[in-house]
């Protein structure tokens, strides 16, 4: 009985010292606007050899290769191998396979929607994406916070 009675009364202040436990995580954030990028991206773009089109969204991309293919819709499922590296060239994320990918291009960061339908099946588009057109103030994965993201998409196949 009294093993038991001390396991309550060890198990009662763990959780009471649990619920004092101040939350870490980051409050709300404000994303930067895309024309407080603009600039970083026209010299990025300059500085590498990119020679991207700004579309009126505030991304900029550069047809690499159009395709022959189907263009794709906001409902279409894409199936794309690609690169996403930081502006100081840290790859991020990078799938070189395209049957791990079939996602629903609606479902995808706006710089994605945006820039992808510009290329059909067969082609490829490097995209320069304002950090409030990918993931914004919080970051996402390897990628931080206000981080503006050059992809380079080759687009597989649309179904």
């Amino acid at each position: 009985m009294r093993t038991i009675l001390y396991a309550i009364c060890c198990l009662a202040i763990v959780f009471s010292q649990a619920a004092c436990v101040k939350d870490s995580s980051p409050g709300p954030c404000t994303p930067k606007s895309v024309a407080s990028e603009e600039s970083t991206i026209v010299a990025y773009s300059s500085a590498t050899g990119i020679n991207a089109t700004r579309d009126s969204s505030g991304v900029y991309y550069r047809v690499d290769s159009l395709g022959t293919g189907q263009a794709p819709t906001l409902s279409s499922k894409v199936f794309v191998t690609y690169t996403a590296r930081l502006l100081d060239g840290t790859v991020v994320d990078h799938q070189p396979i395209a049957a791990q990918t079939g996602w629903q291009l609606n479902t995808l960061i706006p710089g994605w929607q945006i820039g992808v339908p510009l290329i059909k099946e067969g082609g490829g588009i490097t995209l320069l994406v304002p950090s409030s057109l990918a993931y914004g103030c919080k970051g996402f994965g390897g990628v931080p916070p206000d981080a503006i993201i050059e992809f380079s998409i080759q687009l597989v196949d649309v179904q």
